[in-house]
């Protein structure tokens, strides 16, 4: 038993790019040199020709194969194999786990906490040395 496919249908293969890009139409027709009537139409159109696909290409930041072959359904498997909520080592895309010992950098705070009140009271000490000399020499 034989499946037809149905031809892809270009430009609806470009409006979906442009909105995942978050790009509106008048964004993209400033980037092709035209209006945003013709990048509607061109959205509307179920082929394109290959240098126009280019410069669609280009100002969209894919390739004219990516334009030609997208699916949403790929998009999606995509998405959901790549972002779950199961996992807690990442937030939005950005490691959240230190990359040192949290007690470690406090035990290493506190103690060079102490060495600057022992340089403190140690100046302290020469200041008071050093007055009680000025004093008895006068």
């Amino acid at each position: 038993m034989s499946t037809l496919s149905r031809p892809k249908h270009i430009g609806r293969n470009i409006s979906r790019i442009r909105e995942l890009r978050d790009m509106k139409q008048e964004a993209l027709a400033q980037a092709l040199g035209t209006n945003q009537q013709t990048v509607s139409a061109m959205e509307n159109s179920e082929t394109i020709d290959d240098a126009r696909l280019a410069e669609v290409a280009e100002a969209l930041g894919v390739t004219t194969e990516g334009i030609k072959n997208y699916s949403d359904e790929t998009i999606l498997s995509i998405i959901n194999n790549t972002f779950n909520s199961h996992d807690t080592s990442t937030i939005n895309g950005i490691n959240v786990q230190p990359t040192f010992n949290p007690l470690d950098k406090v035990v290493e705070l506190y103690q060079e906490k102490e060495k600057l009140y022992e340089r403190l009271i140690q100046a302290e000490k020469d200041k008071v040395e050093y007055l009680e000399k000025l004093a008895k020499e006068r």
